[in-house]
């Protein structure tokens, strides 16, 4: 049987909220006067800082306050200070023989660092963050020396100028690959698979290889070499060592013998991309950090 509360009683007695919970009774205690003028403090604070400063969203913007402060200015301003202190570097960088850019250790350290970022903004969500390409989605990797289009600082600064089989740019990289699907039977694909298996060390049907050789000189050899090795002026992919853009299972040679593989990268470069390009300088400061990942040639 629950206790009844006693009556609140004496000289300073304090009104109850009329709240009991376990015979206990609730008193409405005032706050304290100093807590209750901060509060108030917060409250005219707040008021003042939406009419000096950018504070209630509207449809397309919010309030911009009599300040006229912004924060986006203040970035902005920030930006153009380190441009200002760098634009003797940038110029360098713009014009820069890019073959003798490591001769010249104080511009090549500010195009690696530059470099980095520009990677990080525009390369790393199809390359990956550490340049290992995605197997899965056909990015290749940058930190080995298996290139299509070669890995000298120059090839690699024109494939992120011009792109590579896109519309934007004439100059883009560019090799098509015709889907054997459409040419070769089911047997034929078969066979060239376990080929292809056979020249990359891996495991295969010697028998089925054997076929599938005949097959690969009447239909591969012209643009991947007799051998396997590939050729860079066409970009076409070396098929004899363990890097695959693709994969380098049975199943994924035959998808990619029967369907073909048309890979797409942009042009980078500002005539290309309005408005949202990299300038040379930009340019040439991810060619150097990519050259210096350590597939560079």
């Amino acid at each position: 049987m629950s206790k009844k509360p006693e009556k609140n009683t004496g000289q300073n007695e304090v009104e109850t909220t009329g709240h009991i919970w376990d015979g206990v009774e609730e008193l409405n205690n005032p706050l304290p006067r100093w807590w209750v003028w901060v509060f108030y403090a917060t409250i005219v604070w707040g008021v003042i800082y939406t009419i000096f400063y950018p504070a209630w969203p509207l449809v397309t913007q919010a309030t911009q306050g009599l300040l006229g402060f912004s924060t986006r200015d203040r970035v902005a301003q920030d930006i153009a200070r380190v441009e200002d202190a760098n634009a003797e570097l940038t110029e360098r960088l713009t014009s820069v023989d890019l073959a003798s850019l490591s001769d010249d250790p104080e511009l090549h350290r500010f195009a690696i660092n530059g470099g980095g970022a520009v990677f990080r903004a525009h390369c790393s969500q199809c390359h990956g963050a550490g340049a290992n390409g995605v197997q899965a989605g056909g990015f290749p990797s940058l930190i080995n020396d298996d290139w299509l289009w070669g890995g000298a600082i120059d090839e690699i600064a024109y494939t992120v100028t011009n792109g590579v089989r896109n519309e934007q740019s004439p100059d883009a990289r560019w090799s098509q690959m015709p889907a054997f699907g459409q040419i070769l039977a089911r047997d034929e694909i078969l066979a060239v698979a376990h080929h292809v298996r056979a020249i990359s060390q891996q495991e295969h049907d010697a028998d089925l290889a054997a076929i599938g050789y005949e097959v690969f000189m009447d239909n591969c050899a012209s643009c991947h070499g007799d051998e396997g090795l590939g050729n860079r002026d066409m970009g076409a992919p070396n098929l004899t060592n363990a890097v695959w853009q693709y994969g380098g299972s049975l199943e994924t040679i035959i998808q990619t013998v029967t369907y073909s593989r048309f890979g797409v990268m942009p042009a980078f470069a500002e005539e290309w991309r309005v408005g949202s390009g990299l300038t040379q300088a930009q340019i040439n400061a991810v060619a150097a950090y990519v050259h210096q990942l350590g597939g560079g040639e």
